[in-house]
């Protein structure tokens, strides 16, 4: 046992396998008393079960930590409100949430319905939300505390993930804006975009070579609660880990900018928008046009990335 994060109480959503586990694993052994939070669902959203929350609660107690199980859709408030409130009934105080769970409907955008639209933003961006929100509460009256969010390097965009990209982006947003109004509070929010074998990546059409473990994720995440994390005033940061490799990804700015003598017109900006202002290229559509060359050669493609390499949680999911 460490003692990393000794003496706090961390509660992880999706801990039942893969990322979302080893983060469980990984906090509970630098010493965190540890909420493990996992519906229990398929990739594809099928029936709940606690089994999985539970099993690693007892993986956790073989090694000499503590740890409680919830069961729960966080996609509700109250659900996200009985994570929080089982740590501080079990424990007294909650130091750290981490939100790991999701799940996927790939779709085409023109063929997605809006049952394959609603759950994978109800679960990955509003059950972030609800976490965020009942933590937020009792971590502002504490004055510190730490939010973690688990986006994807899909939030770039996706070719058949709509759905999935659009609510990675919006976590993104959210841990901004959690940033941006908990500082005065002492209360920290980072996303994690990473890249490592799940039953998620396992999935994607393509060998990645920036790949990593689980394990490599929990790392990352445990440092990102810890308070040597808080003293380097690290808030409102999005990290890509992918084995041996961590990155920081850019706050959004404008990239350039012209101006108009008097009003703009439709004729104004053709003439003025290409040249001046002009486009920032999306480097996925290249990477596109690398892939359907080799299929089209039939060869596997052999990217450092592609359209979907992020895909990251475990696709066990709290909704």
């Amino acid at each position: 046992m460490g003692n990393f994060l000794a003496g706090k109480v961390v509660a992880v959503t999706g801990a039942g396998r893969g990322i979302g586990r080893a983060v469980a694993l990984a906090a509970a052994a630098e010493g965190a008393k540890v909420v493990v939070g996992d519906y229990g669902v398929s990739i594809e959203g099928g029936e709940p079960s606690s089994e999985v929350a539970e099993a690693v609660v007892k993986e956790i107690a073989a090694a000499g930590g503590e740890a409680v199980a919830v069961a729960d859709d966080i996609s509700t408030m109250a659900g996200g409100q009985r994570l929080v409130d089982t740590a501080l009934a079990s424990y007294g105080r909650l130091d750290g949430v981490v939100c790991v769970a999701g799940i996927l409907r790939e779709r085409m955008l023109f063929n997605m319905s809006e049952e394959e639209w609603d759950p994978v933003v109800a679960t990955h961006l509003k059950g972030t939300f609800t976490v965020f929100r009942a933590a937020s509460a009792v971590m502002r009256k504490q004055g510190h505390g730490t939010l973690i969010g688990f986006t994807s390097g899909n939030h770039q965009g996706s070719v058949a993930q709509a759905n999935y990209s659009a609510a990675k982006g919006g976590i993104i947003s959210l841990v901004r804006s959690a940033a941006l109004g908990l500082h005065k509070y002492g209360v920290t929010a980072n996303a994690v975009a990473p890249v490592a074998r799940t039953r998620m990546s396992a999935n994607v059409p393509m060998e990645l070579k920036e790949i990593g473990e689980p394990e490599d994720v929990a790392a990352l995440v445990t440092y990102l609660l810890s308070d040597r994390a808080r003293a380097e005033g690290i808030t409102g940061q999005v990290y890509t880990i992918a084995g041996p490799k961590i990155a920081v990804w850019a706050q959004p700015r404008e990239l350039r900018a012209g101006y108009a003598e008097g009003a703009w017109t439709p004729e104004k900006i053709a003439d003025f928008l290409p040249g001046t202002v002009g486009t920032d290229p999306m480097p996925l559509l290249a990477q596109l046009e690398a892939m359907a060359k080799a299929a089209a050669a039939k060869e596997r493609p052999n990217e450092r990335t592609d359209a979907r390499r992020n895909e990251h949680t475990d696709a066990r999911t709290d909704a």
